[in-house]
């Protein structure tokens, strides 16, 4: 994938003077610094603005803890190409690494999701990497103050399918590292369980109000019935 764009979170571990030394060499590579920690979703978000900007139409999200794998960016991003319409989701394949508990409480997200999105087929919620069409996520985002925290996987991907964007489900392996081998996790399961309820709670509340247009926009797509 060409070019590869970093955006450092905040970071205080020194990884921003190491990656803009390697950018110094390497015009494909560029590093986009916030100066304090704003959440996923920002980050995100300030790189959906600068490909924006740049002309790009479509993003391949990851993220840098060595969950994600690096080796199926040449798949997702033939698919992307193939059906720039969609949005191209992982659906992760857990091993023995993952912890049984975030295992089961992403079951919970992904039921919440697929009746706010009226079965649209979004296979995982919260596996963060995707290829996005730009303009349509930048413009959900742009509309509303939320998604700028760990919301934003789940949210951005029901947005997108209340847009009309729909989901390509690919199998991706995730694994949970070892703090051994590096794996630091930041999730908190009080703090994050908290603000994931109130994310649903506020779909739930915006997807009673679009109820009626959902329900046209998938009777208008059904086929006509044939004897």
């Amino acid at each position: 994938w060409y070019p590869v764009w970093v955006v450092i979170d905040g970071s205080t571990d020194g990884t921003d003077q190491g990656l803009q030394e390697m950018a110094s060499r390497d015009p494909g590579l560029k590093v986009f610094v916030l100066p304090r920690n704003q959440g996923k979703g920002a980050a995100v978000l300030r790189g959906l603005t600068e490909a924006r900007a740049a002309g790009f139409t479509h993003a391949l999200t990851m993220d840098s803890d060595g969950q994600h794998p690096a080796a199926l960016i040449p798949e997702f991003m033939r698919i992307s190409i193939q059906r720039p319409e969609t949005m191209v989701l992982g659906r992760p394949i857990f091993d023995a690494s993952a912890p049984m508990l975030r295992v089961r409480g992403r079951r919970v997200s992904n039921w919440w999701t697929n009746l706010e999105t009226l079965g649209a087929g979004i296979a995982d919620s919260l596996y963060g990497f995707r290829v996005y069409p730009v303009a349509e996520l930048a413009d959900a985002m742009a509309r509303q103050p939320w998604m700028r925290r760990f919301d934003f996987d789940t949210e951005a991907v029901v947005r997108l399918a209340w847009r009309g964007v729909k989901p390509v489900n690919v199998d991706a392996p995730v694994k949970y590292l070892l703090p051994e081998e590096g794996g630091v996790s930041h999730f908190r399961y009080g703090r994050d369980n908290v603000l994931l309820t109130w994310m649903h709670l506020r779909l739930m509340l915006e997807f009673a109000l679009r109820l009626p247009l959902l329900v046209a926009r998938r009777v208008m797509r059904r086929p006509p019935f044939q004897s």
